[in-house]
């Protein structure tokens, strides 16, 4: 799934060619690219002009004018496990949603698997969500606070996108590593100096990856042109298992938490 660095990546990609431009069109070709929407996108999005697109974790959306009956919605576009946002002409057999905007802009929704969306709603719908580690308005004392009162493991605690959002499977590892950290370790009994250095660790790794275009490992995770992110050749642990670790050259271990894998140094984070 996409995180806070490719989903910023994409943000970037979008705002000079959507943002001042009117939707005159959108069509949605597959039903769940827009579930839980009562009324047709289009009727909803014809001539509705995108002042601005922000960002809050994994959650993007683009600010809307135009209509003052619903001049609290946004459009939310969520990338679920494949999403792609593509500026131009695609041939793609997933587009699930493409829209037509003024000056002849045409953006489309892919996404393979499905678990994305577009929806038009309220922002209050992301009320619970956490401010994101590169945001100017997390608070990084409380969020290891709230990090330290949960009973599970520190990398299942980390994933809690009310706490802190962005951080998923791919940067909780990174982050762990260079806090020297095991994810084998329960959050409340880490000390608070711990917490805190765990997200520093995350907002310097995502930095990176975001200066690198994000983590790509496959198609699925490109820009609006269709470029990938090269962040897979800077990372320290995730799905590096059973290969020497960088820091102290012990074979790194893999665990299964949660239903999701943790890849970590079994020597030098404890």
């Amino acid at each position: 799934m996409p995180e806070l660095p490719e989903v910023e990546v994409v943000r970037r990609g979008l705002e000079p060619h959507i943002v001042g431009h009117t939707f005159d069109s959108v069509e949605v070709l597959h039903p769940r690219a827009n579930r839980g929407q009562e009324a047709p996108l289009d009727a909803i999005l014809r001539n509705r002009l995108v002042s601005g697109i922000e960002r809050r974790g994994k959650y993007l959306w683009c600010q809307l004018d135009g209509n003052t009956d619903r001049e609290d919605d946004v459009l939310f576009v969520h990338l679920g496990m494949s999403g792609q946002l593509r500026i131009g002409h695609t041939d793609s057999k997933h587009v699930r949603i493409r829209a037509h905007l003024s000056d002849g802009v045409d953006l489309s929704f892919i996404d393979q698997r499905t678990f994305g969306y577009w929806l038009v709603a309220p922002l209050a719908k992301i009320d619970h969500i956490g401010q994101d580690p590169l945001s100017p308005a997390f608070d990084i004392v409380a969020a290891a606070r709230k990090l330290r009162t949960k009973r599970t493991h520190v990398k299942t605690a980390l994933l809690d996108q009310t706490i802190a959002s962005g951080i998923g499977n791919i940067y909780a590892d990174e982050a762990l590593w260079r806090a020297k950290v095991s994810p084998l370790r329960k959050a409340n009994k880490l000390l608070q100096r711990e917490a805190i250095a765990i997200y520093e660790a995350a907002a310097e790794v995502m930095t990176e990856a975001l200066a690198q275009g994000g983590t790509s490992f496959d198609a699925l995770y490109v820009n609006v042109n269709g470029e990938s992110g090269y962040f897979s050749r800077s990372l320290h642990a995730y799905g590096r298992a059973d290969e020497p670790c960088d820091r102290c050259g012990t074979a790194l271990n893999r665990v299964v938490l949660n239903a999701r894998s943790s890849h970590f140094c079994p020597q030098c984070q404890c």
